[in-house]
């Protein structure tokens, strides 16, 4: 077992010097109760990259986010943003921090307008002229959303709540998003719009960290990938290269 691990300590020491890594899990553990989700989660995000996160339906992919994001708390194990240590920070400090998330199964507020739903997103605004300043941006990239201002969020179809959900993480103006399914139960046409999205984002600037079941679309857009099994890491590649792997895809993916 000391064997395996002793190859990871010169890398950790490189991290903590390294300013082109934006986030690093290390050793990550997470329960649920007594239910172990995450068994010793390693890996990192560059400044500027789309990485992938990939595996079968309850290998932790979510949970990773998640725990990300603070909302949930480790067991065990570190998670360092900005070379700062984030671990266990609340919630609301880890969108203080730049990072948000837009959650599977969007979770917007069904009776409250897209506009209201914006807004919410906006709560770290110091005026109502910053939260319309940067309700105003959404609507540039989402002019659906624009169209149905006042529209209650119940009311949109699956596509535009996805796009609200997401505009409502962009609404802190994060460095770094976190993408949970972004193209759960959108027609083919659309979830391709939802991936053009996310290559815009990216150009300008935001690092993606992205949770999706459509391992090809995924691959399309990130370029590093992390594969999942049972809450474990099991092989990280760059996703060119992992398109290439069948076995691979085929052995943890079920693809």
């Amino acid at each position: 077992m000391n064997a395996v691990l002793q190859p990871e300590a010169p890398m950790r020491a490189a991290a903590d010097t390294d300013p082109g890594i934006l986030l690093e899990l290390r050793d990550l553990h997470v329960s649920y109760g007594k239910t172990a989700a995450l068994h010793g989660v390693n890996l990192n995000v560059r400044v500027g990259e789309v990485v992938a996160l990939i595996g079968a339906n309850g290998a932790g992919k979510s949970t990773t986010l998640r725990t990300i994001s603070g909302l949930l708390k480790p067991t065990r194990g570190e998670i360092r943003y900005q070379g700062r240590q984030i671990t266990g920070m609340p919630a609301d400090r880890v969108v203080r921090q730049g990072i948000a998330q837009s959650p599977e199964e969007r979770h917007v507020w069904p009776a409250m307008t897209v506009y209201e739903n914006l807004a919410m997103g906006g709560y770290l605004c110091k005026s109502n002229a910053e939260i319309d300043k940067r309700v105003g941006v959404v609507y540039h990239r989402f002019p659906r959303l624009k169209e149905r201002h006042r529209q209650l969020a119940g009311t949109l179809s699956g596509g535009e709540q996805q796009m609200l959900a997401i505009g409502r993480a962009l609404m802190s103006e994060p460095e770094l998003l976190l993408l949970d399914e972004p193209s759960l139960g959108l027609s083919p046409r659309m979830a391709e719009e939802m991936f053009e999205f996310v290559r815009e984002i990216n150009a300008h600037g935001v690092t993606v960290v992205l949770v999706e079941q459509n391992v090809h679309n995924a691959l399309s857009v990130a370029q590093r990938a992390y594969v999942y099994e049972t809450g474990r890491v099991v092989a990280e590649r760059d996703a060119a290269g992992l398109l290439q792997d069948p076995e691979l895809l085929s052995a943890y993916l079920g693809a």
